[in-house]
C-alpha cells in the first residue's frame, strides 16, 4: 500500500482526532510516522505466553484510561494521545472504547496476564482506518500496569506500534498509561 504515507498514519487507540485528545498530538502523528520501516517480529510469542487471568482479579472491572506521551520523540511528553473507557473481563480478555472518531475504528481487543501481586500485562489490537474509512492496518497496543492498593486506579507504561496492511511499522508511540475505575456511584464530573 505504497499510497498510505506518513499524511495517513494513524495510531488506532493511541493518537485521538477526538475533541478530548490534544489536536497537537495527533497532527505530530501524522506528520512524523515514516512510510515505511520494518517490523517488530518478537510480538507473537509475547501473545503465545499469554495465559487467562484467575477469575476475579483486582484488576477485573471498568476503568477511565488516559495514554500520555513520554520519551516518543516526535509528540511531546505529557500529551494525551489518547482516553477512553476501558473493560477488563475475568476471562482474560479485554476491551477499549477510544476516544477516536467511530469512522477510523475506535475499538481494541485485547488479552490480559496478571504477571505479580498488582501488576498485569496487557496486550490489544485495532483494526486503523484513516476518516474516509480507508484501511490503515492493524495498531498493536502494549501495557504494563500496577493497580494501586485500593484498587481504585492504575498505572504503567504503554506503546502503541501501527502498521500498514502488508505488516509494515509506520510509527512508534511511548508513554504513561494511568486509569481510575469506574463504579456504580461514579459520575460524570468524575471522568472529565
Amino acid at each position: 500500500m505504497a499510497g498510505l504515507g506518513a499524511v495517513n498514519a494513524r495510531a488506532q487507540c493511541g493518537a485521538s482526532d477526538g475533541p478530548m485528545t490534544s489536536n497537537t498530538a495527533t497532527a505530530l502523528l501524522m506528520h512524523s510516522a515514516p512510510a515505511r520501516a520494518t517490523v517488530a517480529t518478537a510480538s507473537a510469542q509475547a501473545v503465545t505466553n499469554l495465559q487467562p487471568a484467575p477469575v476475579g482479579a483486582p484488576i477485573v472491572g471498568f476503568w477511565h484510561v488516559k495514554f500520555i506521551s513520554k520519551g516518543t520523540g516526535f509528540i511531546p511528553d505529557g500529551t494525551v494521545v489518547d482516553q477512553g473507557f476501558s473493560q477488563w473481563h475475568s476471562d482474560g480478555t479485554e476491551i477499549l472504547n477510544s476516544s477516536r472518531p467511530p469512522a477510523t475504528s475506535n475499538f481494541c481487543l485485547g488479552v490480559w496476564q496478571k504477571t505479580g501481586p498488582f501488576a498485569y500485562k496487557l496486550n490489544h489490537f485495532a483494526l486503523s482506518s484513516d476518516l474516509n474509512g480507508n484501511m490503515i492496518g492493524p495498531a498493536n497496543v502494549r501495557e504494563d500496569v500496577t493497580l494501586d492498593a485500593h484498587g481504585t486506579s492504575y498505572s504503567g507504561t504503554f506503546s502503541i506500534d501501527q502498521y500498514d496492511t502488508s505488516g509494515n511499522r509506520l510509527v512508534h508511540i511511548t508513554g504513561e498509561v494511568k486509569a481510575t475505575r469506574i463504579t456504580v456511584d461514579t459520575k460524570l464530573s468524575d471522568i472529565l
